[in-house]
Order: C-alpha cells, then structure tokens, then sequence
C-alpha cells in the first residue's frame, strides 16, 4: 500500500499564531516538541493520536495506550473516519475538523480545567457525559442510546475494516513516526490489561491483584502475628526447653514423687506454667505448692527481711542432673563468708561464727540469741515444756535452758562422744566438769554432731560428712521435719522419761556464773 501526502491546515486558537500548512503522509500529535501538532499538557502523552489520509478519507489514529482520546464523546480505541464537524478531544483541547476538498483543516481550542469525560458542553460537542465505549463495528455506545453526530458531518465513517496488509502497513508506518518523534509506546506488562475508563485521572490505570482498593497488608502481619504466638505456645508446652537456658532438674521433671510423704502438693511434670504464670510470682505458685504435712516453704525472718526468694536459694534451669535442694545447702557458707561483698536490703554478710562450729560463749559470755517464735513453736512438746521460762528469769538464763533443752534427752551419741545408758547426749558428752563449768571442750565435741547430712528417703550425701550443716542449727524452713539428720535423734518418748533431777540439770547451764 502506497501511503498518500496530505496537506493539513492546523489554526492555533489557544495560542497567537497564524495558521500553518503541513504537507505530510501523516500528522502525529503529542507533547513531544518533535510532532507536527504539538499539544504542551501533562495529561497528554508524547505521542498521543495520528491522523493519516487512507484512499479518499482522513483517520484518527489513537497511539496512546494510557491517555484516552475521545471523537464527538465517544472513545476512540480503534481508527475512526473523521468527518467535517467533528471534534477530537486530547486532554484539555479540543479539535474541529473540517474538509476542504482536499485538505484537513483542524481548529486547536484550549478548554482550561476540561477533563476526559467531564459533563459540561464544550463548542459543538453536545454531551460529553455520554461517553462510553462504542462496539467494535458500530460508533453508537454499547448499551445505551447513541449520541447523534453533529448536523455538519456528511462523511460516512467508511474504510474502517481495512485488509491484513493494510493494517500491518499502518502499524509500521505509525511505529516509525513515533521512533522519529523520540519515543516508540510498546505496552508494558506493567499497563493496564482492562477497559479503558473515562474521567478526570490522568491514567486508565487497571491495578494487579497487589495494588488492587482494598488490600489490607496490616492483616499479612496480624497473621503473622497469630502463628508465631502459636508456634511460641506450641514451644512452652510440647519443648519445655525451648526458652530456658538449661534442662529443669530431674525432681521437677518426674510424673509421680519418688517419695512419700512428698513435699509438694502436685508432681511438676515437666510444666513451665505450674511456676511462670502472669497471675502470680513464681514465688508465690512455689510456695503454694510446696506446702505438706512435712514440709512448708516459709522462710527464716532474716531471710525475709534481706529480701531474699525462693530461687535465691534454689535455683533452677542449671540441668538435668542439678539438684536444687542440695545447691542450697551448700549456699550457705558460699553467701557468709567474707568474700561475698553484696549487701541485701542494705544489709553485708560475712564468715559465720570465724570460722568454726563451737559452744556459743565467747569471753565469758553467752552469744546465742534463741530461735524465733515461729521456729520454737515446732519443737516437740517436751522440749518447749523444758525450756519454758520460770518467773524472775533473765533472758539470758531463758536462752542457756533453751539451748540445753534442745540437746538433752534426744539427740543419739555418735563415735567418739560420750554418752548415757540410753545412748544419748547428756551434760557429761560436753561438759568435762560443771564448777566451774567447761566451756572449752564443747567447741572441739560440737563439730562431731553438727556436720554432713545424708537423705533419709534417697541415701544421697547432701552435705559430706567434713563438711560444717549449717542447717543442723539455723532452720530455714521452720515447719520442714527434716530440717536435721532424724538418724541423729533419740526415741522421743525418751523425752518424756526427764526426771526432776534432769530438769535441775537444764536449769543449772542457766546459773549466773556462766
């Protein structure tokens, strides 16, 4: 197909100058400098439309895959036939068209503020708001009434079905004039795949499944959100080592006690809610549990007033193998001791008795302060009754019966001590002679009984048998009935056998020259 040279008069109305005349095969109009109809707005693109002269008609040509172009209000998407009268809108212009014999003449007017698709009439174009988009083969809307073209046109929009090879001549030819004028539009996969849609957007922009109104990308992370706490809680219960930074020890693993009387209310089982809870301490969900007949987890009023917790003492998450009971009692010399320069509440710290385990005189004077209320009240009936202070006593005096009350007629001699027929500590294991009375013996014979601690129930060695128990003395857990060795004590219906002449001989350690 030969393309054919027109001639187009092109009359700038929006701007002062006088009509110009082209002779070409083809009139590209865009906002490229470079085209022969050249149209300087943001909503028009580089090269936008072409007219072209194909046998004995004119042609719009839409070149734009994003901005639309519309003839007498109706969208252009294909080659339409152009006709005296018509009017061609590209963004905010409108285009007349009128043939004179052999020449297009096109009348540029610039509506300010006019849109593709806005309602209002503009020159001969009688309602834009009809725009819609117009059938294949016909150029009345689809669905709706035709607006009726105007009185001018006498051209009939023929020649629109074109042959294959014509067509493929007019894609080439529009190609090469749009490469000419500094841009050749291939669509993108990024343009839009829909129809096209008329109105005040710059764009007809179709957006991917990604852009599409709507999308709430908050809800990937709530999701998201939702699974990880479910992973987490799923880690807490099925891999109770996940956020520890060590196994829990055996005793808190077991799924029966290993002993009874236990001295927990419920086997632990593993479970990590049964002391971590957001409701209570975990001092307070051990407490609660630790809490038999044999066995209460209350502690020593010094121990409170320093501040201390349960996991001070018994720490936990140190492995399978650790055992937490017997880590506290070898934290006692470990946290008394002149070494350990932290202070509790305000309070320091320091080596307990110098050192050593003796008789509480020192320079003539007793030093022993008694046991706490709490702890007293725990003792067998015959001791507190033994040591019950009689009227016009000192405390001194009260303390020296207590203390003797606590050792005589129940505590079982071991090697090296001696003892009375039953077998038992008396004032003679300690006291080589009474006027006056020993004081130095006692702190050589103390450390025989006051040492090492062996677990009745299990037989382990808790504290070796060189080493010092200081729980022998300082009951923590004053309701705990195995606070002490119980291999150590006597029948304790021994206690009961004091004789009056027993008695006297508690009172006698309380006499003012000691």
């Amino acid at each position: 197909m030969k393309l054919q040279r027109s001639t187009y008069i092109i009359r700038r109305e929006d701007i002062a100058v006088d009509p110009v005349t082209l002779v070409t095969e083809g009139l590209l109009i865009g906002s490229l400098p470079d085209c022969e109809l050249f149209l300087n707005h943001p909503s028009i693109s580089r090269s936008h439309a072409g007219i072209q002269r194909l046998d004995t008609h004119f042609y719009i040509f839409p070149l734009s895959p994003t901005n639309a172009t519309t003839l007498n209000g109706t969208l252009v998407e294909d080659r339409r036939a152009l006709a005296s009268g018509d009017v061609m809108q590209i963004g905010p212009f409108l285009l007349t068209i009128e043939r004179a014999d052999e020449h297009l003449e096109i009348s540029v007017r610039l509506e300010v503020g006019l849109h593709i698709g806005d309602t209002r009439n503009r020159g001969s174009v009688e309602d834009l708001s009809s725009v819609t988009k117009t059938d294949a083969s016909s150029d009345a809307p689809v669905g709706t009434e035709a607006t009726p073209p105007p009185p001018a046109q006498t051209e009939p929009n023929a020649g629109q079905n074109a042959t294959p090879e014509v067509s493929e001549a007019l894609g080439i030819f529009w190609d090469k004039r749009k490469r000419e004028a500094g841009k050749i539009a291939r669509p993108s996969p990024l343009h839009p795949r829909g129809e096209k849609r008329l109105g005040k957007s710059l764009y007809n922009w179709t957006p991917t499944t990604d852009l599409a109104p709507g999308n709430n990308y908050g809800g990937v992370f709530v999701w998201s959100a939702i699974l990880i706490t479910v992973f987490a809680v799923g880690a807490i219960y099925f891999y109770a080592d996940a956020f520890s930074p060590a196994p829990v020890s055996n005793p808190h693993t077991r799924t029966e006690f290993a002993f009874t009387p236990a001295v927990a209310t419920v086997v632990n089982a593993n479970s990590c809610t049964s002391c971590h809870t957001l409701t209570t301490s975990m001092d307070t969900a051990c407490a609660s549990c630790h809490k038999t007949d044999i066995f209460q987890s209350n502690m020593s009023q010094a121990h409170n007033e320093a501040g201390l917790s349960c996991a001070t003492c018994h720490a936990e998450h140190q492995g399978a193998d650790f055992r937490p009971r017997l880590a506290s009692l070898n934290s006692c010399t470990q946290c008394h001791n002149d070494a350990n320069k932290n202070t509790y509440n305000g309070r320091s710290v320091s080596t307990a008795h110098n050192n050593v385990v003796g008789y509480p005189v020192e320079n003539g004077e007793w030093t022993w302060e008694g046991l706490d209320p709490e702890v007293w009240q725990h003792k067998d009936a015959a001791v507190i009754e033994a040591a019950k202070r009689a009227p016009g006593e000192s405390e001194r005096q009260w303390r020296v019966k207590q203390f003797h009350a606590l050792h005589m007629y129940r505590v079982r001699r071991v090697e090296g001590i001696e003892g009375n027929s039953s077998g038992e500590v008396s004032c003679s294991s300690c006291h080589k002679s009474f006027q006056p009375i020993d004081v130095e013996t006692p702190r050589t014979t103390c450390a025989a009984c006051h040492n090492g601690k062996t677990d009745v129930a299990t037989g382990a060695t808790l504290i070796a048998a060189t080493e010092a128990n200081c729980t022998s003395c300082h009951v923590q857990h004053s309701a705990d009935k195995r606070h002490w060795n119980p291999g150590m004590m006597s029948d304790q219906s021994n206690i009961a056998r004091q004789t009056p002449a027993g008695t006297n001989a508690v009172a006698a350690h309380a006499a003012p020259g000691l």
